[in-house]
């Protein structure tokens, strides 16, 4: 998985069809998703209850682009290494969900996958400062983490472009998860992102019967932060 800086698109599997899971997988990418982002939750961490390591590896198969795994349980250490062997490609951890995030992010790069942080709306960037250089991804949740659907918080627009100059030159995506449609991906585009978590924005109207609708969408979000550049 090289590293580039290039408009990623990742929809989110949480608005997907429960029942046709791996093809659900497989229709967005052909329509065009460049990643697929699967949220994990555990009723605790976050009020809702989505998917673990079994079903991970069950989609596996069926997903040729980047496994996008985003950890929202605690404690979050103990299954690290299941999600690994799952065949996530990256592994997203919030800082709050362990008392030693260095040694996590370690941990997930000693298994050989991509190492990402996820930061709720409340938590500040110097919570990741001292940790970039063991960090791939950066996630901002621009909205609270537990549901699809949720609208977007624009004060995060500010957090994303310090986070880029905090960022600098080092090979770290930043990633947007909540709220991402056509009207707010330009935003945080322009603000410094490129990896767009999107949910409903791309399953909405669409199935695997009728997987073109998923494409119109994907194109749409696309095709706004292209015009906006």
């Amino acid at each position: 998985m090289n590293f580039d800086r290039s408009l990623k698109i990742a929809p989110s599997i949480l608005s997907a069809d429960f029942a046709a899971m791996g093809a659900e997988c497989e229709a967005i990418e052909a329509q065009g998703a460049d990643w697929v982002h699967v949220d994990v939750m555990d009723g605790h961490f976050v009020p809702n209850l989505t998917f673990g390591p079994a079903m991970c590896a069950a989609l596996r198969p069926h997903i040729h682009t980047v496994m996008d795994v985003h950890l929202m349980i605690a404690p979050v250490d103990p299954f690290i290494e299941a999600f690994a062997k799952a065949g996530a490609d990256i592994i997203s951890v919030h800082p709050e969900a362990g008392p030693h995030t260095h040694r996590t992010l370690q941990t997930i790069r000693g298994l050989g996958k991509k190492a990402g942080l996820a930061l709720n709306p409340g938590t500040p960037l110097d919570v990741i400062e001292y940790l970039l250089d063991l960090t791939d991804l950066v996630c901002i949740m621009t909205v609270n983490p537990g549901f699809g659907g949720q609208k977007f918080i624009h004060s995060q627009i500010e957090k994303v472009r310090r986070l880029k100059r905090m960022i600098g030159d080092r090979p770290i995506h930043i990633e947007i998860d909540g709220g991402v449609t056509p009207e707010t991906a330009p935003l945080v585009v322009d603000a410094g992102a490129n990896v767009l978590v999107a949910g409903s924005a791309v399953f909405g109207g669409g199935s695997v019967g009728q997987p073109e609708v998923y494409g119109r969408n994907i194109r749409a979000i696309r095709e706004a932060c292209m015009a906006a550049v």
